[in-house]
C-alpha cells in the first residue's frame, strides 16, 4: 500500500469517486464509484480526524495520469490556482484521453455502453459510467445536431444493442432539452443525464433481448419489465451511487404524473421529462414483430400526455428538437426523400440532404435543399423500412457539421 494525502478540492461532489477513498492509516473510507453528494458529507467525514489518502497502488491510472497532468502544467507554466485547483477525476484515464476530443464514434459508444449497461461492476462502474456520461455531455455540448443525427439514426436500425443505444438517445435528448429550453442549471442537467442513462440498467440484457423475440412476453419478463425501475435504483445503490434526486428520478421515470413540470420536485420534474424522451426513443425503434414509428408518430406520442392534453415536458422536447428531427427522412414538395441533418430556423423547416430522387433511386450523394423554400418545403415523413439506402454514421455527422 503506498497512500498519498489527497486534497479536499480533489473530490468531485455529486460525481462517483474514480479511486477508493482511504484514511492515513490504510482504514477504507468510500468505495471507487461511492458518490460524496455535499462539502456538507465530506465535513462530516473530517470532523472525525480523518486525512484523506489514495493509494497508488490501487488507484492506477487516475493518480498516474493526474501526475502527468500535474507535470504538464508545471512545464506550460500554469499558475498555481490552477495547479492547486486541479481534480484527479476519471476524466484522466487513458480511456478517457483517447476520447477527449474530435468527432463522436458512435459505434464504439454503442459497444461501451452496451458492456457497461450489460454488466455493471461495482468495482469499476463509477469510473466507466462517468467516462461514458462525461463524452456524451461533450457531444451534446460541441455538436448537439450531430449528437442527435447520429442516434436517431441508430435507433430506427439498431436491435443487437438497442439498450444501450437508446440509453444514450434518451440521454442525450434529456439534457440538450433541458439545456435549451428548459434552461436548467448545468448541474441538474447532468443529474438528469446520468438518470436517463442508467433509466434501465437492470433490465439491459432483457431489453436486447424482447427486441429480437417475436413471441409475447411471457408472465416472468412481464414483471421484469413492471419492476425495472425499482430495480435499477437498487442496482445502482449497489453500484455506488448515492445521489437521491438521480435515484428517484431513476425510479419515478415511469410512474404517471402529467401536470406542469413547476408543480413537480426535481427530480420528479427529471423523472417526466425522462419519460417523454423514452416514449419518443422506444416508437423509433424497430422490434422483430413491427417496424419502426415514423419520427412524426414518435414525436406526437410524447407531446400529449396520458389525459390527451399537451404535456409540458413533451412539449419541450418537441420545441428542442423540432417536428422532423435530425436522423428523421422526409419527403419534399420535389417528390425527393431526404434525411434531416441539423434543425432550422424554425420546427418545420430543418436541414436536409437528399438521399433518393424523384424516382426513388439512391442519389449516392447526400445533396443539400433548402426547406424553406416552397418549392423544396416538407410535405411529410417517411418512414425508415421505405428508405432503400444506407448509409455509415461517421458520414452523415461530417455532412451534418459541414452544414453551417
Amino acid at each position: 500500500m503506498n497512500l498519498v494525502p489527497l486534497s479536499v478540492d480533489s473530490i468531485q461532489f455529486g460525481h462517483p469517486l474514480p479511486f477508493v477513498l482511504r484514511g492515513a492509516d490504510g482504514a477504507l473510507l468510500a468505495q471507487k464509484g461511492f458518490v460524496i453528494r455535499n462539502r456538507e458529507d465530506l465535513n462530516l467525514m473530517l470532523s472525525r480526524g480523518v486525512q484523506l489518502c489514495v493509494d497508488t497502488d490501487e488507484s492506477g491510472e487516475s493518480h498516474r495520469a493526474y501526475l502527468a497532468g500535474l507535470q504538464r502544467m508545471l512545464i506550460a507554466d500554469t499558475n498555481l490556482g490552477e495547479i492547486a485547483s486541479m481534480k484527479i477525476s476519471a476524466a484522466e484515464t487513458t480511456e478517457r484521453d483517447r476520447t477527449d476530443s474530435g468527432p463522436a464514434d458512435w459505434p464504439a459508444l454503442q459497444e461501451r455502453a452496451t458492456q457497461l449497461l450489460r454488466t455493471p461492476q461495482a468495482s469499476d462502474f463509477g469510473s466507466r459510467f462517468q467516462a461514458l456520461h462525461e463524452e456524451l455531455v461533450r457531444h451534446c455540448t460541441q455538436a448537439p445536431d450531430a449528437t442527435v443525427l447520429a442516434l436517431i439514426y441508430l435507433s430506427a436500425q439498431e436491435t443487437r444493442m438497442y439498450s444501450a443505444t437508446h440509453a444514450m438517445l434518451v440521454s442525450c435528448v434529456c439534457m440538450i432539452t433541458a439545456s435549451e429550453v428548459l434552461r436548467w442549471p448545468e448541474a441538474r442537467v447532468l443529474t438528469l443525464g446520468r438518470a436517463a442513462l442508467s433509466m434501465n440498467v437492470a433490465m439491459t440484457e432483457l431489453q436486447d433481448q424482447l427486441v429480437q423475440q417475436a413471441m409475447p412476453l411471457t408472465a416472468a419478463q412481464i414483471a421484469a419489465v413492471e419492476n425495472h425501475s425499482s430495480r435499477s435504483e437498487t442496482l445502482l445503490r449497489q453500484l455506488g451511487v448515492a445521489d437521491p434526486v438521480w435515484l428517484e428520478a431513476v425510479r419515478c421515470h415511469h410512474h404517471r404524473m402529467p401536470g406542469p413540470l413547476d408543480q413537480k420536485t426535481e427530480a420528479q420534474q427529471m423523472a417526466r421529462l425522462i419519460q417523454r424522451a423514452d416514449i419518443f426513443g422506444a416508437r423509433l425503434a424497430p422490434r422483430a414483430a413491427r417496424w419502426p414509428m415514423p419520427v412524426t408518430a414518435a414525436m406526437q406520442a410524447c407531446y400529449y400526455d396520458e389525459e390527451q392534453k399537451v404535456d409540458p415536458a413533451g412539449a419541450a422536447l418537441v420545441k428542442a428538437l423540432g417536428i422532423y428531427p435530425p436522423g428523421a427522412f422526409v419527403r419534399l414538395a420535389t417528390q425527393e426523400v431526404a434525411i434531416v441533418l441539423r434543425r432550422g430556423p424554425s420546427a418545420s423547416t430543418p436541414r436536409v440532404a437528399v438521399v433518393m430522387n424523384r424516382s426513388g433511386m439512391p442519389t449516392g450523394e447526400l445533396i443539400p435543399r433548402n426547406t424553406a423554400q416552397p418549392s423544396c418545403k416538407i410535405t411529410g415523413p417517411v418512414a425508415h423500412k421505405d428508405v432503400r439506402v444506407q448509409f455509415q454514421v461517421a458520414r452523415l455527422v461530417a455532412a451534418s457539421e459541414k452544414m453551417v
